[in-house]
């Protein structure tokens, strides 16, 4: 099974999976937890390109040529051995996220995005955690957890269209959509994302 977590910065999709990861050992259900972009040596290389703070400049296009490119070699690498093994993947970001980000903020439009994520299309997720956050409250949380990012630093009406996206994106796919709340205490989003997954899982 494979299951992506989604939502904007600070919506604390890192600290779920973790919790998630752990429930689903207590339940015998080998998995293994990963990361876009990134989550096998040379896109984490692609990765610390796209996050750079000096890389502004770059364009929107670039930007999302290069999340296709690391989310490919990620498939390859770590996601489609894991799910050949009968391992449960739990991705911190996937597909979602470009045609959020990219397609629907940065207005390059979902079909472009989906045309050059042609290989990601055809492994799609199971289940999409998407962790529903006022982009005001999330981007306060990511500001008190360190060094920021180059997409952390958007405006705000950037992460609000984020947010837009994603919510035109859980009517798309609304068969592999889990809304969850996230305007809570991290026990909470856990709490009620794993009441959500063990109607679908166990």
């Amino acid at each position: 099974m494979f299951i992506t977590f989604e939502g904007g910065e600070g919506s604390g999709k890192t600290s779920l999976i973790k919790a998630v990861s752990k429930w689903l050992f207590d339940n015998n259900l080998p998995n293994i937890t990963t990361r876009e972009p990134g989550g096998s040596e040379i896109a984490e290389k692609i990765r610390d390109i796209l996050l750079d703070v000096d890389n502004e400049n770059i364009a929107f296009e670039t930007e999302a040529l290069l999340f296709a490119a690391a989310r490919t070699q990620h498939l390859k690498e770590v996601v489609l051995p894991a799910l050949a093994e009968n391992q449960v993947v739990l991705c911190d970001r996937y597909l979602d996220s470009s045609l959020a980000y990219q397609g629907y903020a940065r207005k390059l439009g979902f079909e472009a995005v989906l045309k050059i994520n042609y290989f990601a299309l055809k492994h799609l997720p199971n289940f999409t955690v998407y962790i529903d956050i006022d982009p005001k409250v999330g981007l306060k949380r990511a500001g008190s957890r360190g060094k920021l990012n180059r997409l952390d630093l958007e405006e705000l009406s950037f992460h609000q269209k984020v947010r837009e996206g994603y919510l035109e994106l859980s009517k798309i796919y609304q068969d592999r959509y889990l809304i969850i709340d996230g305007n809570c205490s991290l026990n909470n989003l856990i709490e009620k994302t794993i009441n959500e997954l063990a109607k679908v899982i166990l």
